[in-house]
């Protein structure tokens, strides 16, 4: 019944019992360390990764992408599409070829191409094999394996700039999804003199053999960053001084009248049917549209990205 301080497991009180002392960490947590050193000695800050970079410039050494972890390596299938990515340039790791193949032109410029590139491992596999890999594709005999995108951390790019002695000049993608439209993108970057671009993790097109080839071996020397959350990568990028402007048909400004283009700015492409999404929206300085005097209602995004970044490359010529 209510009240019975006599049943079995009953606790008859709520006070605690003695509490273990911090044994003087929390003392000890208050005592000063030292004087605050110097950005170029601080782990992670801007002005290390400059320094850093300066420094891989004197000694010839490549930078290091600080993206997050890899995706998993890509299979290109068919003696077309293998031959063409060769052709191409797209990066590979290993060439398979099925054992006792019916070899014509393709599979022998296909060879011809991987032994003269250097780097890629020719293996012999059993049909059956090469049907496993590829899910019982219509592999023809050629599987091409192309190892995962290393993926720039986004505040590389404006580090980057910086050590340039240029005003950072990065494109933003928001929810495109096509690998073309990515590598286009890539491509009119490195045309325009653009330091990268910026994708997210989830839901966006990513470094593919189809987005290599479509950048026209631009995406070799241009880096792609991928953020795992692009409003908070934007906001980041404004904090660090650049502004940046999202392209929408229903914008505030007109694209050629916008005198931002001239200085660090993050230009901002949403997808062609859906734009940009709610918050990156919300995350724009100020959002711009291109005017089109014609019939078409939108862009697709690696045209979009062409446009806007003639405009900045035209604007920033000129005032030098």
């Amino acid at each position: 019944m209510a009240g019975n301080s006599q049943r079995r497991n009953r606790r008859s009180s709520n006070k605690k019992g003695a509490q273990v002392g911090s044994g003087g960490q929390r003392r000890r947590g208050l005592e000063g360390k030292g004087p605050t050193p110097p950005a170029e000695m601080r782990k992670g800050h801007a002005k290390q990764r400059a320094a850093q970079a300066r420094a891989r410039r004197a000694t010839g050494r490549p930078a290091p992408r600080r993206g997050g972890p890899k995706g998993t390596a890509e299979l290109v299938v068919g003696r077309n599409p293998v031959f063409e990515a060769l052709r191409d340039g797209v990066p590979a790791t290993t060439l398979y070829v099925q054992q006792y193949i019916d070899s014509d032109d393709r599979v022998r410029d296909a060879l011809k191409l991987a032994a003269d590139r250097g780097g890629i491992h020719l293996l012999e596999a059993p049909r059956a094999e090469l049907d496993r890999m590829t899910n019982g594709l219509n592999h023809q005999g050629l599987v091409l394996q192309v190892p995962p995108y290393d993926y720039a951390h986004p505040e590389d790019l404006t580090a980057a700039a910086h050590d340039a002695g240029e005003d950072p000049l990065v494109v933003a993608l928001d929810g495109v999804t096509d690998p073309r439209n990515l590598g286009a993108v890539v491509r009119s970057v490195a045309a325009f003199g653009g330091h990268g671009v910026v994708v997210p993790e989830r839901r966006a097109a990513g470094m593919t053999a189809g987005a290599w080839k479509t950048s026209a071996g631009t995406a070799a020397r241009t880096p792609v960053a991928r953020a795992t959350n692009l409003t908070r990568a934007l906001q980041g990028y404004q904090k660090a001084g650049l502004m940046v402007v999202g392209l929408a048909a229903d914008g505030e400004a007109e694209l050629t009248d916008l005198d931002l283009l001239d200085g660090p700015v993050a230009i901002v492409i949403g997808s062609e049917g859906k734009g940009l999404s709610r918050l990156v929206s919300e995350a724009c300085d100020v959002r711009v549209r291109i005017p089109m005097p014609g019939e078409a209602e939108s862009l697709n995004a690696g045209v979009a990205a062409g446009v806007a970044l003639y405009e900045a490359s035209r604007r920033r010529t000129g005032r030098r």
